[in-house]
């Protein structure tokens, strides 16, 4: 039943190519009654070539050689038509699949992607579409074709004679249980094949993403074993799978041309007898290896099929994987946006691990405030952010821009309204002209300009030999980290957002390209309602406000000076860090004063030397 509602929830992509399924099932029926006069024709050109042996008239053959010819080209030309046309429909399907697998992939929320690997995800819009495509593009069009020409040839048998019709039709039901019992084999063998190329293409996916991790503590070995390991686990079902082919099609044709031969040699009897002209017995023995021939490909076909419904299988759990982000069916429009941000009782827990990481939480940002988030590692600054563009949606209470719910908002009005500088930049393996662009589609190159000469970025990115067409590598490898980050403040500064996330956006950088980077931030956050989540806190002792997250909570707010005053946790992060920076700034100092120290106590002693006497006199 199941595998029944698959293969008719795949034929639901075909209803836009109706027109072309149509003309090509004509196609194929003209094809494949063409295919079954053919061996009528092949039988008159006998009798004609064996019963005038004694006229010696060749009227009658010449007549039948024509026929023959245009039978011929005429299978030939509409079979062409029917095969282009159900590969067409076939192609058009995997591709419409692809983009709804794809479509649907990236409309979910961050939560799927936490439970599953790139490389696993990407399988299934390849390899699995891939099996799909085979089926429904050449399987499709020839298992048409074999439907037609087996039912066709078996109803020609019974015309041309019955009795033999009913010893060929008797092996039939061996071949349709032989199919369909190994057919349920091979299908679940080429899930399990799917699924472990699935983990192998994970494996990869991810020593290649982190490949500076894998080379710097030299485990190509262990990563090199762990892909081989997935490959060769793949190999051996796949091996398995194979061999149930082999044994499956072996097998078939052994009863297909062995149940062949017993017919032949009874149509050979009947001939003898009288009750078989020699053109009837070679139309039937056509007509049989017709059925022969379709029963066997339509047996292939079949675990073709089945092939493809375990490769869909995988393709439909996700299509059925419903987002946790509910779009609202009537969005309510944000107009003359002020960018009032609003936490009202939010609470938030991840599914996939125990207790609350945001409690109860209720804050005002207003517009244009720049506020400030600390506190210690894992306290739920990141998470914080993250609920603002519907990353995740909370456990409970609300979040509100200008008063609205932004649950009510849609995704697309949400997201455009808030820019965010993350810690780690992501850049695309493109130009740096397509990467900043990729703030704005629409943005002229002089936008682009001026949105990287207001990040800082444009002095060196003119030094770059192709600029703005720089190719920066995969994730912006060929950049160094200060300009990556420029790079990414240029994209938002050109999708120009009303609200903005800084997500430690300085906290890997060196004084100098953090100095550059924190003057762009400045300009960037003029005029916008912003978040900063920083680890130093001298990088944040301007903000307006500073939000103490501890235990899920804010313990305290206000500003640097007030938080001081009050004490608690902020203060003790505060003088900590300056502990860290005074004993850091002390040892280099000592460090310079050894150092000259020591220069000078060497000069002496070079200086008193009888050899610097000597040179000097």
């Amino acid at each position: 039943m199941a595998s029944n509602q698959q293969f008719l929830r795949l034929l639901q992509y075909s209803k836009p190519y109706r027109l072309i399924l149509v003309l090509a099932g004509l196609a194929t029926l003209v094809s494949s009654g063409l295919g079954l006069v053919f061996p009528q024709v092949l039988g008159r050109l006998v009798d004609a070539s064996f019963l005038n042996l004694e006229s010696k008239d060749t009227t009658q053959l010449d007549s039948v050689v024509v026929l023959l010819v245009l039978v011929a080209l005429g299978q030939g030309v509409f079979n062409a038509a029917q095969s282009y046309g159900l590969a067409l429909v076939g192609s058009s399907v995997v591709r419409d699949v692809r983009q709804s697998v794809y479509k649907h992939l990236i409309s979910l929320s961050s939560g799927f992607f936490e439970s599953r690997k790139v490389g696993e995800l990407t399988s299934r819009l390849t390899s699995d579409a891939s099996t799909v495509q085979t089926v429904a593009s050449s399987a499709l069009a020839n298992g048409f074709s074999q439907i037609i020409s087996l039912i066709g040839s078996a109803i020609m048998m019974f015309i041309t004679n019955w009795r033999l019709a009913l010893l060929t039709l008797f092996i039939t039901p061996f071949i349709v249980f032989g199919a369909i019992y190994f057919g349920r084999k091979v299908r679940a063998l080429s899930k399990e094949v799917q699924d472990k190329i699935a983990a192998a293409n994970a494996s990869a996916e991810e020593a290649l993403s982190n490949i500076r991790v894998v080379q710097s503590f030299t485990n190509e070995p262990f990563e090199q074993q762990k892909y081989n390991d997935g490959v060769f686990a793949t190999f051996r079902t796949a091996m398995k799978r194979n061999l149930l082919n082999s044994m499956f099609g072996s097998t078939m044709l052994f009863i297909g041309f062995s149940s062949l031969g017993f017919i032949l040699w009874y149509g050979g009897r009947l001939a003898l007898e009288g009750n078989l002209t020699p053109g009837a017995l070679v139309s039937f023995m056509f007509y049989a290896l017709g059925v022969s021939t379709a029963m066997a490909s339509l047996s292939g076909i079949f675990t073709q099929f089945q092939e493809a419904l375990g490769a869909s299988s995988r393709i439909f759990e996700i299509l059925d994987t419903p987002s946790d982000l509910t779009q609202p069916s009537q969005p309510v429009r944000l107009e003359n946006i002020q960018a009032q941000v609003t936490f009202e009782q939010v609470s938030f827990k991840y599914a996939s691990r125990e207790g609350l990481i945001l409690d109860a939480i209720d804050l005002v940002v207003q517009s244009g405030e720049v506020l400030a988030l600390v506190g210690s590692s894992g306290s739920g600054k990141s998470t914080f952010v993250s609920l603002i563009t519907r990353f995740y949606d909370v456990t409970a209470g609300s979040i509100k821009i200008d008063n609205v719910d932004i649950r009510d908002l849609s995704l697309e009005q949400l997201r455009g309204l808030i820019g965010v500088v993350p810690q780690e930049t992501q850049l695309f393996s493109g130009s740096i002209l397509e990467n900043i662009r990729y703030g704005r589609a629409n943005a002229t190159d002089a936008e682009v300009q001026a949105a990287a000469a207001a990040a800082n970025a444009l002095e060196f990115i003119n030094r770059l030999e192709e600029g703005l067409e720089t190719v920066v590598g995969e994730r912006g490898m060929k950049l160094s980290g200060g300009q990556r980050q420029r790079i990414a403040i240029a994209r938002a500064i050109l999708k120009n957002p009303r609200i903005l996330i800084l997500d430690e956006a300085t906290s890997a950088l060196d004084n100098e390209s953090e100095a550059l980077v924190q003057d762009a931030l400045e300009r960037l956050m003029q005029s916008r309602t912003t978040f900063v989540i920083a680890h130093r806190l001298s990088t944040v002792r301007n903000a307006d406000r500073i939000a103490v997250l501890e235990s899920g909570q804010i313990s305290a707010i206000g500003s640097h000076e007030q938080l001081l005053e009050q004490g608690g946790l902020y203060k003790e992060l505060y003088q900590l860090q300056f502990r860290e920076i005074a004993e850091t700034q002390l040892r280099e100092a000592a460090e310079t004063q050894l150092r000259e120290i020591a220069e000078t106590q060497l000069r002496e002693i070079a200086e008193t030397s009888p050899l610097y006497s000597e040179k000097n006199a």
